[in-house]
């Protein structure tokens, strides 16, 4: 760990206009793990700390608290309040998903409104209902031990809810979950939330979802499957020109990092795990049977001399950073590194490397970034980072990084 953490070491240094640089945006969180901007307010964003509260902020101060959960959560290593997500018609409903460990230890996905001004009225929670069959309640997604949560929730272009879980923990995947079509973990569900107050379990399943017409136990909400820990992913936001593929950052387990890329609606895929970590065979993992193939291998990897957790980021859509960063994929390492990686797309959508990029240094090196848990962005597809250790989460900008800089535009 020690040699790790010193390859992650460097210092800031004076850099060229054109490149990336970082600032403050704001300070004073508590292990802060994701960043979420407020879709009908751009001066408005949620900062999710992991002990459990989603802090509310506003013009660069947080002024508040969306929702703290600290007494109902499980906190500490990979649990804790992991994700928020809102509706895709949240101006007109004020609905947002959580995701959480419950005191259990066990993933909840839960709903909530949020009240006009203000933060969440604690009375509209719902939790979604998986009944998941090793579960000890309908409400909750059985986790067999304390790692491998994932945490992530995002909508996709289609506006169904995307669920990325982890594989239930342990090393080599004991369960063989990730490759088991009748288990929730080490998949991607897909699930279409907009349904009534009333609904049963809180969501349907869409009628193309790749499983659907398979008999159970096979679980229809599978979207993919053979993932490890996909902590953080994306989606290429159609909106400001992207793809509307899926991309995603699955930390490996003794050798590779991965990153995961698919085309808007290509769903059924295999990543591999455990069979594969990154492109590799798994060593000393045990040949146990495979779901549905072929295993598809990541568009990129690092081996261990790079990092040791892979922080899933953005294909970036904004404008600071300028043309020669649009349409790059930015990422982290969470012990202090940043990449860009050059995508270029075949006839069929699927991406290929076509160039990485190191940004630690120009963006201020590990003193600055910390240990990065997630990335951020605002409705201009403007880029941010999360430092889990330094409890600040900073802007990406492309010009002279002042604080006159931030302002937001209203």
């Amino acid at each position: 760990m020690v040699a790790l953490l010193a390859l992650s070491t460097a210092t800031a240094s004076s850099q060229s206009a054109a490149g990336p640089r970082s600032v403050t945006f704001v300070s004073g969180l508590q292990a802060p793990v994701g960043f979420v901007a407020d879709p009908t307010d751009r001066a408005t964003f949620y900062a999710i700390e992991q002990a459990g509260r989603i802090r509310i902020i506003r013009d660069r101060a947080i002024v508040g608290d969306l929702l703290d959960f600290r007494g109902a959560i499980t906190a500490g290593g990979e649990q804790g309040m992991l994700g928020l997500a809102f509706a895709p018609n949240f101006a007109s409903t004020g609905r947002f998903f959580i995701n959480f460990t419950n005191l259990n230890g066990h993933t909840v996905i839960s709903r909530f409104r949020k009240n006009p001004g203000g933060g969440a009225d604690i009375n509209s929670r719902f939790d979604l209902r998986f009944n998941d069959a090793d579960a000890p309640n309908p409400a909750v997604i059985f986790q067999p031990f304390s790692n491998h949560n994932g945490g992530n929730l995002a909508f996709g272009p289609d506006g169904f809810l995307y669920i990325a879980l982890g594989d239930g923990g342990a090393g080599n995947d004991p369960g063989n979950r990730a490759q088991d079509l009748s288990k929730l973990l080490g998949k991607t569900l897909r699930i279409d939330v907009n349904v009534p107050d009333t609904h049963a379990t809180g969501y349907q399943v869409p009628a193309d979802n790749p499983f659907i017409k398979e008999a159970p136990p096979i679980r229809p909400e599978i979207w993919n499957l053979g993932l490890r820990n996909p902590w953080r992913y994306s989606f290429d936001d159609v909106t400001l020109g992207g793809t509307g593929a899926l991309l995603i950052g699955d930390v490996g387990q003794g050798a590779f990092e991965e990153i995961d890329y698919e085309p808007r609606g290509r769903g059924g895929r295999n990543y591999g795990w455990v069979r594969r970590e990154g492109a590799h065979d798994t060593p000393n993992s045990p040949l146990r049977p495979l779901g549905p193939g072929p295993l598809i291998d990541p568009i990129h990897e690092y081996g261990r001399s790079l990092g040791a957790s892979v922080t899933g980021g953005f294909v970036y859509r904004g404008r600071s950073l300028g043309n020669q960063h649009r349409g790059r994929y930015f990422f982290a390492d969470y012990f202090g590194r940043v990449w860009s990686l050059g995508l270029a797309l075949d006839s069929n959508g699927e991406a290929r490397v076509t160039g990485v990029s190191e940004h630690t240094t120009e963006l201020g090196g590990s003193s600055v970034l910390g240990n990065i848990s997630s990335f951020g962005v605002d409705l201009d597809g403007e880029l941010y980072l999360v430092s889990h250790t330094r409890g600040v989460v900073l802007r990406v900008m492309g010009e002279l990084a002042t604080p006159q800089n931030l302002r937001i535009i209203k």
